[in-house]
């Protein structure tokens, strides 16, 4: 299962750098217009990282992700990412992945941006498009739909949680500046999530 891990974390860094220039132009209209720039870099990094050796376990694999985007990606976005990655790492399966695993790994991730950020859901930030996935997947898991039904809600509902993030009015990060003005704009955060959940289910399933 980590040749599987490490080939789904090339292809999310491949997105990430593909859509270097879109998550820059969204960010250029309410932060610091670096976004892009910082994620293509760190996940650049991570490639780098993971060609270098071979890794015994999903935990090795994730821990290096995570330091790596902690040390390389520069903002708000390095250490958001990064203990996200870093919480997964401590308990994430090596076998296949069930929804159970999923939701786990979801609700990590959450904690360790919350734990960071200090942000809920409604402020115009990543946990915008993530919260929504992780309780589709809960809902999911209460209905009894398969995996594979789970995973496709799962990825509609982070599409709409990063769309929504357009009416809101930013109360974190650089973006909180703006007041109103930062209304009408979607959030990059929250796009560069959706990429990254958008990839991994694709991947999966």
């Amino acid at each position: 299962m980590t040749e599987k891990s490490k080939e789904i974390i090339n292809k999310v860094a491949d997105v990430i750098i593909e859509n270097k220039k879109y998550l820059t132009e969204l960010d250029s209209a309410i932060g610091d217009g670096d976004h892009g720039i910082n994620m293509s870099k760190g996940f650049n990094k991570v490639k780098e990282k993971l060609e270098a050796k071979d890794y015994e376990s999903n935990k090795e694999l994730i821990k290096t992700v995570a330091m790596t985007l902690i040390s390389t990606v520069g903002g708000a976005s390095g250490p958001l990412y990064g203990t996200a990655f870093l919480n997964i790492s401590k308990i994430i399966p090596d076998a296949d992945f069930d929804l159970d695993s999923l939701i786990e790994i979801g609700e990590s991730a959450v904690a360790g941006i919350q734990k960071r950020g200090k942000a809920e859901q409604g402020e115009k930030t990543m946990l915008d498009t993530i919260i929504p996935a992780v309780n589709s997947l809960k809902e999911s898991k209460e209905n009894g739909d398969n995996i594979e039904e789970a995973l496709k809600q799962c990825k509609a509902k982070a599409e709409e949680g990063m769309k929504a993030t357009i009416d809101m009015q930013a109360t974190k990060g650089r973006a909180s500046y703006l007041g109103k003005r930062s209304i009408g704009h979607q959030d990059p955060g929250a796009t560069s999530s959706y990429l990254i959940i958008k990839t991994v289910v694709d991947e999966l399933y």
